[in-house]
């Protein structure tokens, strides 16, 4: 009996130390992480359910909000200007994503061949898409000048009068689509990481059956790297419903000309610092969140019929 207690007064200690161990460590990782959790709480979950409660009220920061229920919900659908904003950030979002990831993917399979000179070519791809937006936006923006841009002159050889560009209504998105179709570097790297992880044992096994290059590409390398191209299309659909920095700088803000580029993150901004409207902005900000949960969720669920995951 007295072995028995003893035994169990033991384990008692060495549970006892055990806990104690157990919470230092968990204390000591709290510690660690209190910056980025007291960062995430401050400027991320805090703002995150303000917004949500603005979203319901008329709250113009000079005066304290008052609540007005879904009024500014209702507003969105009969404000013609953001019927626009939606209409041309979809433009963006439609024409861009396939157009980037086709130039990705084609980038990373010519680098994939073990051409001279890789990681020069490597870097070369790969600079604009590290470059700072605004003077990204700033270099395209003198490149598609009427009168003085490269681009105009470069088709004025071949005998073309290049159009307005950021001048003309009729060009100013396909203007924003090219110039998104320069800064594919952070894809092109994600492409050619997934290329190089494809086994060469079932390109060996295409050729044995008689397959081709074109073949081999469409049953062999897209299969396998189809769940990397859900993942840039998603990223991809993400980042062009929040187009804000280079339409700002380019057009100065005003998403012009005629409302041409206006998107939702530019006419949100502007709602809430040039008039001053944050509950709208607010409804605004819940109104693409939204879209774009629904568009990611779509995408996702459709995404079973297109994608292959290697050992499922």
């Amino acid at each position: 009996m007295s072995a028995t207690a003893e035994a169990a007064s033991t384990y008692t200690r060495v549970h006892r130390r055990t806990n104690v161990r157990e919470r230092r460590a968990i204390l000591s990782g709290l510690l660690f992480g209190a910056p980025w959790i007291l960062g995430f709480l401050v400027f991320g979950l805090i703002p995150f359910f303000t917004s949500l409660y603005y979203s319901f009220t008329f709250y113009t920061v000079l005066n304290p909000p008052s609540f007005i229920g879904l009024r500014n919900y209702a507003n969105l659908a009969g404000d013609i200007r953001f019927r626009t904003a939606v209409a041309n950030t979809l433009y963006l979002a439609v024409f861009s994503i396939p157009l980037t990831n086709i130039a990705a993917l084609c980038l990373a399979l010519l680098l994939n061949m073990r051409v001279r000179g890789l990681a020069v070519w490597r870097t070369i791809f790969y600079l604009p898409s590290v470059t700072p937006v605004v003077a990204t936006a700033i270099v395209w923006l003198w490149m598609f000048s009427p009168q003085a841009g490269l681009i105009n002159y470069f088709l004025s050889l071949i005998g073309i009068s290049g159009p307005g560009w950021l001048a003309d209504p009729k060009w100013a998105k396909a203007a924003l689509v090219i110039m998104s179709v320069w800064g594919v570097g952070g894809g092109m790297l994600i492409y050619l990481a997934s290329l190089q992880d494809v086994p060469q044992s079932l390109y060996e096994a295409a050729e044995i059956d008689g397959a081709g290059a074109v073949d081999k590409f469409f049953h062999v390398t897209l299969p396998m790297i189809s769940p990397v191209v859900l993942f840039n299309v998603v990223t991809g659909l993400i980042g062009a419903l929040q187009y804000f920095t280079q339409v700002h700088v380019m057009t100065g803000g005003t998403g012009g000309p005629a409302d041409s580029t206006l998107t939702i993150s530019l006419y949100l901004w502007m709602s809430a610092f040039q008039f001053f409207k944050m509950g709208y902005a607010s409804a605004q900000a819940w109104f693409l969140f939204i879209v774009i949960a629904l568009l990611t969720i779509f995408v996702f669920r459709s995404s079973g019929r297109f994608v292959y995951y290697a050992g499922r």
